[in-house]
């Protein structure tokens, strides 16, 4: 079984475990159709986010896979700004990452920040030696987010994105 995630902090933000108690800020923080323009999908209600919460917290049904969420707290702020994610495969050393970061507090350098705080938190576990994530060819401030966090693009797809990873070793069909 994995461990379900601690806190990470990172110079100006608060990565906290996720909780369903959340769910009503993170809905005002996600609630803009236009974080959805490259993953599908629309804004989520206070309840239907109360409901995926509990299913996140409550965790995967394979005890092989951790699935691992955090908030983001500005801590300058006191307030939700978004979220990073990776669900841990412990049989393949692996993690695939997201990150989300609401309009408002875009541009400003957060998911960089957050992401660069996840892998690093990430790879200090000992569970994690490959990190992967997947990005849209359209999206680059995704693809420099992926960059900044040490990923790297692959030739790899996957539903129309491309698959950057960090960690897996040449010559096993990774760059690095």
């Amino acid at each position: 079984m994995i461990p379900g995630p601690g806190p990470f902090a990172t110079a100006r933000l608060d990565a906290l475990p996720l909780r369903v108690g959340y769910a009503d800020e993170m809905a005002a923080v996600l609630d803009d159709p236009a974080l959805h323009a490259y993953t599908g999908g629309a804004p989520e209600t206070p309840g239907e986010l109360w409901a995926r919460y509990a299913r996140w917290t409550a965790g995967s049904p394979d005890p092989g896979v951790g699935w691992w969420n955090w908030v983001l707290r500005v801590r300058d702020e006191g307030r939700l700004a978004g979220y990073v994610q990776a669900t841990v495969n412990a049989r393949d050393a692996e993690a695939e990452v997201a990150w989300v970061v609401g309009t408002r507090w875009q541009g400003q350098g957060y998911a960089k920040e957050a992401a660069v705080g996840l892998v690093a938190c990430l790879m200090g576990v000992g569970v994690v030696r490959t990190v992967v994530a997947h990005v849209h060819p359209d999206h680059d401030a995704s693809a420099a987010v992926a960059a900044a966090a040490g990923l790297v693009p692959t030739e790899e797809w996957c539903d129309g994105e491309r698959r950057w990873e960090r960690g897996r070793a040449r010559g096993a069909g990774g760059t690095g």
